[in-house]
Formats: C-alpha cells, structure tokens, sequence
C-alpha cells in the first residue's frame, strides 16, 4: 500500500508549484493570484525506490477571512487524519501571517508528523529569513524553492524518511481484489452490503495493511475475491468536514490496494467532475475499472434508448479511456448486482491477460503497414515487430521503430483501438511503447 502526503498552508505560498515539481508534471495551474487551485490535485511521486501519492489541498474560498480560516481549518484537519506526512508550506518572502499561525496551531497538536516548509527562497540570501518561522513550534523549517528546485532533493528525502514503513499482509496472489469507489452518497456502503448478504458464516476479515483497510473475502455464487473495504466504505462515525475531499482521499487509498475498482454512480445526478477525478486515479494507478450506475429504480423512464444515452454521456466524459462495462444496477433491490462481479472477474481476466507474440504480429503487422505512422520531416517511420511485455500490471505493448521519436500520441491511440477491436481487454488500461528497433 503506497503512503499519502498532503500540501497544506494559505493561499499563494506556491502549493500548485511544489505539486508540479514533485509529481513532474503541469497538472496544477499556476499564477500569482491567491486561490487560483479550485480543485483539488491528485498525484504520484516517485524518490528513490520510494512512491507515494501526493494531494494539493489548495481550495477557492470567498467573502471574509474568518470564511477563508474555517476553510482551511477543514481541509487542515481532514489531512491530518488520513495523510501519513503532511508538508506546512509557508512564504518566506511574506513572514508569518496570522492564516499561517491558526495552521500551525492545529498540526502542533497533531500525531501526523509535519514538515515545515519555507518556499519562495529564489535566492540563498533569502534563507536567513527562515528564521522567523521557528516560532511556530514545528521543528527546522525547510528552505525550498519549488519554482526552481532549490532544495526539493533535500525535501524529498526527510519526506522519505518519515513514511511509514510498508507492511503486508499475507494475501492469496492469485485471488483478485476489488474496490468498490465513488462520491458521497452513490450507494457504496448499499452495494457492500448486497454483495456481502446475511451469510456471515462464508466472510472473514484480514487485518489490512493501516488503520483503515480491511480486505474481506467473499466466497460465494462461483465468486472468490477480496474486497477492499476502507473507512470511505464502511460507515463513518461523524464527518462535519469537506465530505467530496475526504471521499477521494479514501478513495486513493482503496484505488491502490485494488486490482479492479468498481466505481459507483448516481443514476439522479449523473456523471460529475469528481468521478472523472477517481477514474483518473484509476488509470494513473494501473488498474482495472467497471462503472455502476446505482439508483436505476428511481428512474422513471428505464428503456433502452435511455440506458444507451447514459452510456454514451459517460463513455464521452471519461474519453480517451471508454472500453469499460457499465451496469445500471439498485443497490436496494440487488437488480444485477452479481453482474457487476461477473463483470469485475472478467476485468480481472482482461488486465491479466497475454497475447502470444506470433499472433500479436501476424494482426498488427499487415494493419502498420497499411496505416503506417505520418512521415516527420520527410523521414519515413518503420515498424518491423511488437510484443507484449511481462510483468507490468495492466497489458502492455512495445513496438519497434527506426525513429520512435516521432511516433506522436494519435498513432498510439491508433495503435491501441486496434488491439481492442481484435482482443478484448474491456476495462483495463492499456500501455503502448515505441522503442528503437
């Protein structure tokens, strides 16, 4: 199970910035205006032979600053509870703000373990500044830069060295593991019950890796799996808080200890911003994904044309990734709820499944050569012999070129379509590499 690390502090003190630089990517917007980040950013960073998931916590608020306090307040207190090392960034340009004391006055009392960080250092005389920022009672501040990467190494390596070491749990390999995902409110703790029924007698718990993952064995129908039930799963006591930021931090943690990952819908409100986020989760992380739309009975019309325009709205919201199964389901009256595990089973197969290379080149080959790449600078692109890789958890591809360079994204989508219309891998993510020959 990989660790979580949140980014939490004020507006503008180069949250999104550090995001980039960690995940090496351009996924958060930045600018100098404070509250640009209105959603939040999910990520994966890499150090080392260490990985973890790295959340932006940066949120848009308006009206007073006491609104602004309780914002972050909430989005404070959340990370404290499901991270496992939070990074406090300040302005070392600005000083200490009295945003900056009310944050510190909350993760002092924390048991997370907390880095200090003090951004915006662009030039070394400016880590004499840093000073100050002893006085919030959290340990050596952090002198980064995270425009330029000053300091980022150094950073890196404190975070790595206060994750929690990995501990696993004694699993059967060869059985899968699903995970059942969604907002608020779709029907996941419905479903998880459905699926587990009154038989008790048939279910035993494994402790899971954390405080908050339990994998539980279900064994029955012709089905045998674990599910992967988190505290986002199973019924909360009492959360007052960000209820759609702390249902995605729970749900990286059960999208990571999955290998297939059942995301749950509401048939009454349709397909949101936030599901495309776990679904984007899904695929970052490798895994296989069946969607559910929950509800189906409160719907008044259910022909097949309505069915058909759901599909087609939620397969065109989720493009490029649309091979998935999806299942119009009512977690109340257990309309085809053995159908979403046949389809999660068959996921499984799908994401585990091998294409001998004979036969891989015999199909594509004849298909290359007829739809050959776009010439690039009046240099012609030959592809003389694919294979599939072992090894990687999601099927994976590599074609030999002599100018894998320009090779450009269309060509590989191309490439993929055509390995989905002659085998079916519906459901699961699918790598496509272009190598020298």
């Amino acid at each position: 199970m990989s660790n979580l690390v949140a980014i939490v502090g004020r507006p503008n003190v180069g949250k999104s910035t550090l995001f980039n630089r960690l995940t090496q990517t351009r996924q958060a917007i930045v600018d100098d205006e404070a509250g640009t980040t209105r959603d939040r950013q999910y990520g994966k960073c890499e150090w080392g032979e260490a990985q973890f998931s790295i959340v932006d916590t940066g949120g848009w608020v308006v009206n007073s600053d006491d609104v602004f306090e309780e914002e972050i307040r909430k989005q404070v207190v959340i990370a404290i509870e499901e991270a496992d090392v939070i990074l406090f960034l300040v302005d070392i340009k600005t000083g200490i703000t009295d945003l900056d004391l009310a944050v510190a006055d909350i993760l002092r009392r924390a048991k997370t373990p907390v880095v200090l960080v003090a951004n915006k250092m662009d030039t070394f005389e400016l880590q004499y500044a840093a000073a100050e920022f002893y006085s919030l009672g959290l340990g050596d501040p952090m002198t980064i830069s995270s425009a330029n990467g000053t300091g980022t190494g150094d950073l890196l390596d404190l975070v790595v060295s206060k994750l929690p070491k990995q501990t696993q749990v004694v699993l059967e390999d060869d059985i899968p593991r699903f995970a059942v995902v969604g907002r608020p409110n779709v029907g996941k703790s419905s479903i998880v019950n459905a699926f587990i029924g009154e038989d008790r007698n048939i279910v035993t718990d494994i402790a899971g890796t954390t405080r908050d993952s339990v994998y539980t064995r279900y064994d029955k129908f012709g089905f045998d799996f674990y599910l992967v039930d988190t505290a986002g799963i199973r019924k909360k006591n009492k959360v007052e808080d960000d209820l759609e930021f702390y249902s995605v931090m729970r749900s990286i943690r059960a999208i990571e200890n999955s290998d297939v990952c059942i995301l749950m819908l509401d048939a009454t409100r349709g397909i949101e911003s936030q599901d495309m986020n776990i679904v984007s989760l899904v695929v970052k992380n490798q895994k296989g994904l069946v969607v559910v739309v929950n509800k189906w009975d409160l719907i008044e019309d259910r022909c097949a044309k309505v069915m058909k325009n759901y599909e087609d709205a939620i397969r065109s919201r989720l493009a490029p990734f649309t091979d998935f199964p999806i299942i119009f389901t009512s977690a109340i009256s257990k309309q085809r709820i053995l159908k979403v595990l046949e389809c999660a089973k068959e996921t499984y197969m799908h994401k585990t499944a091998r294409v001998s290379t004979a036969k891989l080149n015999a199909e594509m080959l004849p298909l290359i050569e007829a739809y050959p790449p776009p010439s690039m600078k009046g240099k012609y692109i030959k592809i003389k012999y694919c294979t599939q890789l072992q090894g990687p958890s999601i099927p994976s591809f590599v074609f030999f070129a002599n100018l894998p360079q320009y090779v450009k994204d269309p060509y590989k989508r191309f490439l993929e379509n055509k390995i989905r219309e002659k085998w079916n891998f519906s459901g699961t993510p699918i790598n496509i590499f272009i190598r020298q020959k």
